[in-house]
């Protein structure tokens, strides 16, 4: 009874954001939700059951996968063919990590490249928070306003609960206005399978969407770190960056396969770790099978789907703003714009990856080539070029870095941090 208690917990502190994400993109909600519960039991699997973190709806992949929607007229399979293809280089990447070693992958992936890379997925984000909050701007700004005030002056678990309140409380406000459609409720089964969706694949929507791993690779290395922090272990080391990236890119392959958005580990879950100072792993196990069963509700699905989109507009609003604030706090808290080629490396990404976006929204394509109708654009475009850029500009630091790491291995090996 007790591991069922925690396990609800858990289950609220993911909500919130797993739903979100599909609400935005059109993906459907429930099925996200089944996927998120399917993908953190894949995830378990490949951790040997180490790690005690959830998988919900990955925030990073929202922009381009609104990009391939509009590209196929609302079609979602061909998003769901590219999200499948960033899972595969996800467990790509986990082979590389287990064979070159974390140190060497890191350095290109420092917080200069990260830091700018997650500030313009929040920033490319905000628009869109806008437009559905200009729906009912008093509707949406009641509930931003309910969730700042809740992440100011709550305590406790009713902190991390902060966007499941303000999202029913501009519900019940909605409902009070006359503005939320019932029927879709009523007319809903009971209980419902998910409705499921296979995934049609082109090499321009692989082209958008697959890059954008190359973003949040740093941030599974945070989390991961983060988790391991919390519960007083390295999993970085056991089980190993490896097993947490294999486990990653198999549960948003599985996801892209049955209709859901791409999975990531949960900050959220692990701040519920924190609270409550239980770091069973088989906790989330339990929450993941808690989600698979609600996703097969019928009437929670209806629920789901008849949120208004100015409510959904206003937390938004909250919610990608801290993705951008995540981003400039990360270059901040590293001290890299101490470095002159930083900041050019820093500017070009943002510059790239607002300017081509904007660019996008007008209807002007800019970006490579690489076929006669495909061209990396947008996000992966500023990734690609901020990676590169950065090898180019720091390329003595790379060297130094060898050299200094070889010199103190000589002279203590045991001591050698990185």
């Amino acid at each position: 009874m007790k591991k069922t208690i925690m396990s609800l917990q858990h289950l609220l502190a993911m909500f919130g954001a797993t739903v979100l994400v599909p609400i935005l993109t059109g993906f459907n909600p429930t099925v996200a939700i089944f996927s998120a519960g399917l993908g953190t039991l894949i995830f378990h699997l490949c951790t040997n059951g180490k790690v005690p973190a959830f998988l919900g709806s990955s925030f990073a992949f929202i922009p381009v996968i609104i990009i391939v929607k509009d590209m196929y007229n609302g079609d979602l399979a061909y998003a769901q063919g590219g999200i499948m293809a960033a899972g595969l280089l996800y467990v790509i990447m986990s082979f590389v990590v287990k064979m070159v070693g974390i140190e060497k992958i890191q350095r290109y992936f420092p917080a200069q490249v990260t830091g700018a890379m997650i500030a313009v997925i929040g920033l490319n984000l905000i628009p869109t928070a806008i437009g559905m909050a200009s729906a009912n701007m008093i509707v949406a700004g009641l509930t931003l306003l309910i969730a700042l005030c809740i992440n100011k002056f709550g305590k406790g678990f009713i902190k991390q609960l902060s966007i499941l309140i303000a999202v029913f409380s501009g519900y019940a406000l909605c409902l009070v206005m006359n503005l939320v459609d019932t029927s879709i409720i009523k007319d809903a089964a009971m209980f419902a399978v998910p409705e499921f969706s296979l995934p049609k694949f082109s090499l321009e929507s692989i082209v958008v969407i697959a890059p954008v791993v190359l973003a949040v690779f740093m941030e599974h290395i945070g989390d991961m770190t983060t988790n391991g922090a919390v519960v007083g272990k390295d999993f970085i080391k056991n089980p190993g960056l490896n097993r947490t990236l294999l486990g990653d890119g198999l549960a948003t392959i599985v996801a892209g396969l049955l209709g859901g958005p791409a999975n990531t580990t949960y900050g959220e879950n692990t701040a519920v770790l924190a609270i409550t100072k239980n770091y069973d792993p088989s906790i989330l196990r339990r929450t993941a099978i808690l989600a698979m069963l609600l996703a097969c509700v019928g009437k929670f699905g209806g629920f789901l789907q008849s949120i208004p989109g100015a409510v959904m507009g206003g937390i938004s609003i909250l919610l990608f703003s801290m993705i951008t604030f995540v981003g400039f706090k990360t270059i901040k808290n590293s001290d890299c714009i101490e470095n002159k080629n930083n900041i050019v490396v820093i500017a070009a990404i943002l510059v790239i990856g607002l300017g081509t976006s904007y660019l996008e929204k007008q209807g002007i394509s800019i970006g490579i080539p690489i076929t006669e109708s495909v061209k990396i654009t947008g996000l992966s475009l500023a990734a690609i070029v901020g990676i590169v850029l950065n090898r180019v500009l720091n390329n003595s630091e790379f060297k130094s870095e060898n050299i200094k790491k070889t010199t103190v291995e000589k002279i203590n090996p045991e001591t050698t941090t990185v």
